[in-house]
């Protein structure tokens, strides 16, 4: 997103933010609610178009929103909805991708709030792992062919009481309505927004063999050093990294020994 869409998102995190953070508000209900919403507008193009018209009021498109689904949402979701609806966007999509990142948001903040958004970020790197894995199970969970219930009772029985709630929603959501994305891609941008909720940054570690606690624990506290921000690790392991190791941080790659990049990494924060 950019320009006005970037604006308009930023505004709209920060009401859901202050929303959520009221003991009252179920948190995994508005995520539910604020999907509803998201497939609704992602079927309805002419409804997209009107909505983010800038020739049109915001006042306007936010009684709009009201009339469509008061009744049919809490008015905590409905207020959120208008809101967002009342702000400008660039384009007629960027209003449905924002609330889709928002339903995805509430679900993580109803797993911060229960003290298993650690096991969620997890969870989702996990999954992600087995489907790359496993051609079988991609082409099951992408076949454009299978219906969502289909797909629906599938992950149900992969994730089931193995993971928590949220993940098995947040997963069975992107699966059922991927809107255009790889599997993969939107694996990875749920663990990035998880990652964001305690401003994080994500490494993915990938490891000869498992590496011990206090070797997580050195190369968290390296690697938050040298990004200046909190570390969640993503650990996998692959025999053919051959006794090193390979952190992947965003877009920039490190590879070598664990020993060699420790220190490495300890000069670079002395200089």
């Amino acid at each position: 997103m950019n320009g006005a869409s970037r604006e308009a998102l930023a505004a709209a995190r920060e009401r859901l933010d202050a929303l959520t953070d009221s003991t009252s508000v179920d948190a995994a209900q508005l995520a539910d609610e604020l999907a509803a919403v998201t497939a609704l507008l992602d079927r309805e193009a002419g409804l997209r178009r009107v909505l983010t018209d800038p020739a049109k009021a915001g006042e306007a498109k936010a009684e709009l929103v009201r009339s469509l689904i008061g009744g049919q949402v809490s008015g905590e979701t409905a207020d959120l909805v208008a809101g967002t609806a009342r702000a400008r966007w660039s384009q007629s999509r960027d209003l449905v991708d924002a609330l889709e990142e928002l339903a995805s948001t509430a679900d993580l903040t109803a797993a911060e709030k229960t003290g298993t958004l650690d096991d969620v970020e997890d969870e989702l790197f996990r999954f992600g792992r087995i489907v790359v894995s496993s051609t079988e199970l991609r082409a099951a969970l992408t076949d454009r062919g299978a219906g969502t219930s289909a797909k629906t009772e599938l992950l149900h029985r992969l994730l089931g009481g193995r993971a928590k709630p949220v993940t098995e929603r947040l997963v069975t959501r992107l699966v059922t309505a991927p809107r255009g994305r790889s599997l993969e891609a939107g694996l990875e941008s749920l663990s990035k927004l998880a990652a964001e909720r305690r401003d994080r940054v994500v490494a993915v570690v990938t490891s000869a063999v498992p590496l011990s606690d206090t070797q997580k624990q050195r190369l968290g506290a390296a690697l938050a050093k040298l990004y200046g921000r909190r570390m969640h690790l993503n650990l996998d392991v692959d025999p053919e990294v051959l006794g090193g190791i390979r952190v992947q941080v965003g877009d920039e790659v490190i590879n070598g020994s664990l020993a060699d990049r420790l220190d490495e990494a300890t000069r670079r924060m002395a200089s």
